[in-house]
């Protein structure tokens, strides 16, 4: 789904500097810049209020604006706003012009879909999100508003890749030659994958355990056997030896 062109209306700035900046921020309106496709930058103030109501709207870097300065209409992509740290306001903003074969390069946002219908999610699973955006370069007429990933089916241990989004025609990944990743699920947490790990390693000693035991018993069984039958065989030998020498060899009749 593509999204609408904005419009804004500004007026040229006579010259660049920090000193015209607050000029024209006194003054009720936003400094800014237009810049690229081969042409030299081009200073603009930009009306305030109607600014932020474009800002408030959302999608804002992502939106392609139809800029209007004294007369003269420029199409531009926002590349950056900068606001003010303390009252979260803008200050400055740059536009880039879009050239005459119309692409662009854009970051669009992700938004994932299907949570519950994911078992890595439902057994407690964590959601790792990789890129939160994906840069790429499309008509500027075309931009996606979002891209969508659906979780369904997903376990613990899977990813989702951008061969698995569904693009639209003409928009194209900046990053070629590969199948990056944009989220996995994870487990819980590493010490739950630890108890995990050492509940299974100790099933299986008791299992090694358990499997040994009878061997073990018939070899403890054999050597005691041994060590009864010794004795018998010394006492039994002896006392037969010693009365026929003592007294059926030595005595005189």
């Amino acid at each position: 789904m593509a999204q609408q062109l904005g419009e804004l209306k500004a007026t040229a700035r006579p010259r660049a500097g920090k000193g015209a900046s607050r000029q024209a921020r006194r003054e009720g309106k936003v400094p800014g810049v237009i810049y690229g496709d081969g042409k030299p930058p081009e200073m603009i103030a930009l009306d305030y209020s109607e600014l932020w109501k474009q800002v408030i709207k959302g999608h804002f870097t992502s939106t392609v604006f139809e800029v209007e300065v004294d007369g003269k209409k420029y199409r531009v992509l926002p590349r950056e706003l900068q606001v003010d740290p303390v009252k979260d306001l803008p200050i400055h903003v740059d536009f880039m012009r879009i050239g005459k074969d119309g692409r662009i390069r854009v970051e669009v946002a992700v938004r994932f879909i299907n949570e519950a219908l994911s078992p890595g999610l439902k057994r407690g699973g964590v959601l790792n999100i990789v890129r939160h955006e994906i840069e790429v370069t499309c008509p500027y007429d075309k931009i996606p508003a979002f891209f969508e990933v659906d979780l369904t089916g997903l376990d613990i241990g899977r990813s989702v890749h951008i061969s698995a989004v569904k693009l639209p025609e003409g928009v194209e990944p900046t990053i070629k030659g590969r199948d990056f990743t944009i989220a996995t699920i994870a487990g819980a947490s590493k010490q739950e994958e630890e108890v995990v790990a050492t509940a299974a390693a100790t099933e299986e000693a008791a299992a090694a355990a358990a499997a040994a035991a009878p061997a073990a018993g018939a070899e403890g069984a054999a050597a005691a056997g041994a060590k009864g039958a010794a004795p018998g065989a010394k006492g039994g030998a002896a006392p037969a030896a010693k009365g026929g020498d003592a007294k059926g060899g030595d005595k005189k009749k």
